[in-house]
């Protein structure tokens, strides 16, 4: 129980690859704030676990990631009812699959404000006081896509690559204060995002399921196989790890070779 006393702020954790990271966490002794959206008595239960797990507490609070008052408002919270949060992992997202000429502006100043803007906010609340404590990690969910470029997400590609940068300036500016910040970068993992966009696809490309599924998800992924969720919240926790303390800067690839060629 390494994270015993600490606390944890996971956004987009209300299922995928967030609500993974937050039973990792959990299940190292941290205190769990989770964020997104659900029903209300499968949020209830996932709360209650994690706090079974961690023996510690555990919240959720519903910012929408678009309003940035929200994101001050739920670290706030956060600070007052489980302590200021010692990690945050900025895991929340959203994609939409459209042509350049096509996409609409609205869906690309979302895209860009849940995928890009979210994690500075999170990122600009929480840093003071890690930064008072001398101890801090910063982690983000970007992609496979904040290295390389694919058809149709131009918002999701130029906001992936944006974080990217993020996570690195954000990296020198904490070097000396005990802060690390570092990006995940997974291939396609079979979460509720990714399923979603395969109607779009579908209709971009006129393929079948089973085509966007092999030939377009999976084609650049070498080992033809789907990331999975616990693969990604085990790098997360080990980037919490003391031994991790001189990783920072950092872009993990986990995309079955995607990005090797």
């Amino acid at each position: 129980m390494f994270l015993k006393g600490k606390t944890a702020l996971v956004t987009g954790s209300t299922s995928g690859i967030g609500l993974a990271v937050a039973g990792a966490l959990a299940d190292a002794g941290a205190a769990v704030m989770i964020n997104g959206f659900g029903e209300d008595g499968a949020i209830a239960q996932a709360c209650a676990d994690l706090a079974r797990r961690s023996g510690a507490g555990a919240l959720h609070d519903g910012a929408d990631m678009a309003d940035a008052a929200a994101i001050e408002a739920m670290v706030a919270r956060c600070a007052d009812t489980l302590g200021a949060p010692d990690i945050v992992v900025a895991n929340a997202g959203i994609q939409h699959v459209a042509p350049v000429d096509a996409f609409p502006p609205d869906m690309w100043d979302k895209v860009i404000a849940i995928n890009l803007s979210a994690p500075f906010h999170l990122m600009r609340a929480a840093l003071p006081a890690m930064k008072a404590r001398g101890w801090g990690r910063i982690i983000s969910t970007a992609s496979a896509h904040s290295l390389v470029a694919s058809p149709y997400k131009s918002a999701y590609v130029a906001a992936k690559h944006g974080l990217a940068g993020l996570t690195k300036t954000a990296a020198l500016e904490t070097a000396r204060h005990g802060v690390t910040v570092n990006c995940i970068s997974p291939g396609y993992v079979w979460t509720p995002l990714v399923e979603k966009q395969i109607p779009d696809t579908m209709a971009a490309r006129g393929l079948t399921r089973e085509q966007v599924m092999q030939d377009v998800l999976l084609a650049s992924q070498p080992t033809k196989a789907f990331v999975t969720v616990e693969q990604v919240a085990a790098i997360a926790l080990f980037l919490c790890r003391d031994e991790a303390a001189q990783v920072t800067g950092a872009n993990w690839s986990v995309d079955g070779g995607w990005t090797a060629a």
